[in-house]
């Protein structure tokens, strides 16, 4: 439902929130829906200066919702949402701040290496269990990650699925800056207010030469996606997304 995602503004800063508690920020086609509309709209405002990334208390987000990948994996349609959303990320002409709490899984990871500051709590955990899920890295991740990490700690993330604390983050470059919880969301408006407030376009020209050419990055998005969307449908895929939803399925039975 477009509820889980709420959108903001205050004063020049527009804010994303995901709000899907109940799943963990689990996000649907119609979340990443709204999120590729409210960038769009707040790129064409004037009055927007820049965009702000929220999760819940303890969830920032564990990923894609896994109900869509198994509508993929057992020959549904994908849609387009998350390619448009994807795409919106990689385009955005606007700064993009994010404030991470908890469980950042998957997109929940990839997004932040799209943002030009990210603040993260001590009990944030990222993760990407791409490979462990018969997948492959999304998001333009297999590109920045390497240039924002260096080669191994990429790898790391990427192909063993390690589990990165805010601190290791933060010493690898992922994340701007870990803050405790009580005071995350004021980190990051303040930031974000920061940004607001600079000269326009002097802001856009520095953040362009910074970014280069998105050309790359477009075109990486595109490759991974032609194998994610291939590897969705193998039985390796669907053997290990069925085994991690079996085992889901059972936590709550072994911990009652």
């Amino acid at each position: 439902m477009t509820d889980h995602i709420l959108v903001e503004r205050q004063g020049a800063i527009q804010i994303i929130r995901m709000n899907r508690p109940d799943k963990k920020n689990a996000l649907t086609r119609a979340m990443y829906a709204k999120m590729s509309k409210a960038l769009a709209e707040g790129d064409a405002d004037s009055a927007i200066r820049v965009h702000v990334f929220l999760g819940v208390p303890g969830a920032f987000s564990s990923g894609n919702d896994l109900a869509d990948f198994m509508v993929v994996a057992t020959g549904g349609d994908g849609g387009t949402e998350v390619w448009d959303f994807l795409m919106a990320l990689a385009k955005v002409e606007k700064p993009m701040v994010s404030g991470v709490d908890g469980i950042a899984v998957g997109i929940g990871t990839t997004l932040n290496l799209h943002c030009d500051l990210t603040f993260a709590t001590p009990r944030t955990v990222f993760r990407t269990p791409f490979v462990d899920l018969g997948l492959v890295p999304e998001a333009g991740s297999s590109l920045l990650a390497p240039r924002v990490l260096g080669q191994q700690a990429a790898f790391a993330l990427l192909g063993l699925g390690e589990g990165f604390s805010a601190e290791r983050a933060k010493t690898a470059g992922l994340i701007y800056e870990v803050v405790e919880e009580a005071a995350l969301e004021a980190s990051v408006l303040a930031a974000a207010g920061q940004i607001a407030a600079k000269p326009p376009q002097a802001l856009k020209i520095a953040r362009d030469l910074m970014r280069g050419s998105r050309d790359d990055l477009v075109a990486r998005i595109g490759e991974e996606s032609e194998h994610f969307r291939e590897r969705l449908k193998s039985d390796e895929a669907r053997a290990a997304l069925t085994a991690f939803i079996t085992r889901k399925k059972a936590e709550p039975l072994l911990q009652g």
